[in-house]
């Protein structure tokens, strides 16, 4: 049985940036003839030039956070799209961000991922992410299928219909979020269910803290993290537990100053810039909004691509709760629906490894009775949820209560 997914895992490091680096000037010359966004933003860019790590570093960033303004203007994709892409499907993400797919095998690169976590031919995997609009269910759906995988299409939710699965078919993977993984083996112990068929798992859309992995680990489950967007496809992955993420291949990745084009010194925190050379979506400086910083040295495990830190925050105010963006632009799309409340803000949450979202809304209260506050907390939460997609509780606060520091959305998670 083969050692890595790609033989080319464990080739010469220079070898590789060598490759990625000449490939550099006909893919930017190729995306602005077939990328109306690239056409614009890349038109004074001689692209025969840009063959090094500093040049690339003169171009100019294309910003997740910019997605819903290019895609408003050019719908459905910004213009980021090649104009022959071959397209199967499109994903609307929270925001809304729209993200395509070509539904060819593997296309988001994610069975380096699976592999690298032990799934091998022939494993029945539960997948649990939702396959509900967002492209998540489909990312790890077409990886396990890479590496021979048999899919269980389970999706969030339905925990008992969840555990019957898991007791008839004994699959023995699961992915999806760790929080849902925790959520089956709580409800599977206090039933007294059997999980035992499930011994590896491939976990992603949150931080697993290492208490929750030293449970999982308990339970019998080796855990290892993937670090993918809806936008790049697979970024990084675990081999080793809490050793970093290598990247994936065919992938250049700069950690950048927030806010400005500069890459900064390996070890220091900064944001997640990738140049993916996908020929349907192609990807040039394209910022995550993710920070994270370059982990030195090569992981045991014989892979030899750089390595990252993992997820070290966001560069904006955007947040990821149960697997799912959360943008300041839908707090004051929520707030614009409720002209009453004068300020918003979101705090995010941990309780029991579950995401907990609240909304502190100011609010006179004065001449309000108390069954009109309780009708009007129902109807902000029922617009939380239809803009966000996620349910929260909702508070109302005094007048000028809230801190006047433009923050809109407050993660207060751990970290790690």
């Amino acid at each position: 049985m083969k050692q890595y997914f790609y033989e080319r895992e464990c080739q010469n490091p220079q070898l590789r940036e060598q490759s990625l680096l000449e490939r550099l000037p006909a893919f930017i010359t190729y995306a602005k003839q077939e990328c109306q966004h690239y056409k614009q933003s890349l038109q004074h860019i001689d692209a025969d030039k840009i063959t090094s790590r500093e040049l690339l570093a003169q171009l100019p960033i294309t910003r997740k956070s910019d997605l819903m303004r290019l895609q408003a203007s050019n719908a459905p994709l910004g213009g980021l799209n090649a104009k022959t892409a071959n397209l199967g499907r499109i994903f609307q993400s929270p925001g809304p961000i729209y993200d395509p797919e070509n539904t060819a095998d593997d296309w988001w690169r994610m069975g380096q991922s699976f592999y690298a976590a032990g799934f091998r031919k022939g494993d029945l995997v539960q997948n649990c992410l939702s396959y509900h609009l967002t492209p998540g269910g489909f990312i790890l759906d077409s990886g396990a299928r890479a590496c021979g995988c048999v899919v269980i299409p389970a999706g969030p939710g339905q925990t008992a219909q969840q555990l019957d699965i898991i007791e008839h078919l004994k699959p023995q993977g699961y992915c999806g979020t760790p929080s849902f993984l925790k959520i089956l083996l709580d409800k599977a112990h206090t039933e007294q269910r059997d999980t035992s068929s499930i011994t590896k798992a491939l976990v992603t859309g949150e931080a697993l803290p290492q208490a929750l992995r030293a449970e999982f680990s308990a339970a019998g489950i080796e855990a290892l993290q993937a670090y993918a967007s809806a936008d790049v496809g697979l970024i990084g992955f675990e081999s080793i537990s809490d050793d970093g993420f290598i990247i994936g291949e065919d992938l250049l990745v700069e950690i950048v100053r927030p806010g400005t084009l500069e890459p900064v010194v390996d070890g220091e925190v900064g944001e997640v810039v990738v140049t993916s050379f996908n020929v349907d979506y192609p990807l040039i400086r394209f910022a995550t909004g993710d920070l994270s910083a370059v982990k030195a040295g090569a992981s045991a495990c014989g892979r030899t691509n750089m390595r990252i830190k993992g997820w070290l925050g966001r560069a904006d105010q955007t947040t990821k709760v149960k697997g799912m963006f959360v943008h300041a632009q839908q707090i004051e799309q929520v707030r614009q629906a409720h002209q009453h409340i004068s300020k918003m803000r979101l705090s995010v949450t941990q309780v029991n490894y579950n995401d907990q979202m609240h909304l502190q809304c100011e609010l006179d209260t004065k001449g309000y009775s108390d069954a009109d506050l309780v009708g009007a907390i129902e109807n902000i939460s029922a617009t939380l949820k239809k803009i966000t997609k996620l349910t929260g509780s909702i508070e109302f606060v005094a007048i000028g209560s809230l801190a006047d520091d433009g923050k809109v959305i407050d993660d207060l998670r751990p970290i790690g």
